[in-house]
């Protein structure tokens, strides 16, 4: 499916997907998750791609969910395009490069739990409010964020929705390094690159080793906080917390 806030780019190997709506911060739409998923989908199969890249606008990554278009278009189950994602994150067999400029909000910090490789450029600021939208965690990072970062970081950073920046994100492992907005499009793409020249089969049997001990509680972790994400939408906190977020703006 085609979005024109996705952008697809190939550089020889390496297949960049831009999320491209900067006067929204990039905040995520159900068309730009389905252009996510066909893209992901479309990566894989290409036996000429050998990494993924994901950035987004310079100055943002994303500001998670676009709340309007999320209200009116909420997930429904498990063909819901939020989900869908989330399953080809899980299955998508070749390396994931991921760089984080400005705001990366809800699953902008979420998705690079699976990613292999991520960067952050100094500034950058990551927050996962869930709890205080009245909802609950989502993408496995109730299991996933725990494993990486420690329980009481994890805690902290969910239950209380606290705002991080780049080099709290790097010295919890979150983030691989961190770097000057300036110099962050060339190292993502030299990162990728060099990904892209290690023996092709060696590379994806390597990701493989690496996530197959997390595979089975990554997935089961997605069916319970989904089937409890789903409930809280329709919950008095969801609907107070949301209708206050619209009328702010």
């Amino acid at each position: 499916m085609h979005s024109d806030n996705v952008v697809v780019e190939t550089h020889g190997a390496v297949r960049v997907l831009r999320l491209a709506r900067p006067a929204k911060k990039n905040a995520l739409t159900v068309a730009m998750y389905e252009a996510l998923v066909a893209a992901f989908a479309e990566a894989d199969r290409d036996d000429a791609i050998r990494v993924l890249r994901i950035t987004g606008a310079p100055g943002v990554f994303t500001a998670g969910n676009d709340i309007f278009d999320f209200m009116q278009r909420p997930p429904t189950g498990e063909d819901s395009a939020v989900v869908r994602l989330l399953i080809a994150l899980v299955d998508f067999s070749k390396p994931i490069v991921a760089s984080v400029e400005g705001h990366a909000v809800g699953f902008g910090t979420t998705i690079l739990l699976h990613c292999d490789l991520v960067l952050a450029a100094r500034g950058a600021k990551f927050r996962m409010p869930f709890v205080s939208l009245g909802l609950v965690p989502e993408a496995a990072s109730s299991v996933l964020l725990p494993g990486i970062v420690g329980l009481q970081r994890a805690s902290e950073w969910l239950m209380l929705g606290t705002e991080f920046g780049a080099e709290d994100a790097h010295a919890a492992g979150l983030v691989n390094r961190v770097v000057t907005p300036e110099a962050m499009e060339e190292e993502a793409e030299k990162i990728a690159q060099s990904l892209a020249a290690q023996p092709k089969e060696a590379l994806r049997l390597t990701k493989k080793l690496i996530r197959a001990p997390l595979r089975e509680a990554t997935l089961a972790a997605m069916q319970r906080e989904g089937a409890i994400f789903l409930e809280r939408l329709a919950s008095p906190e969801a609907m107070e917390a949301f209708m206050a977020f619209a009328a702010k703006r």
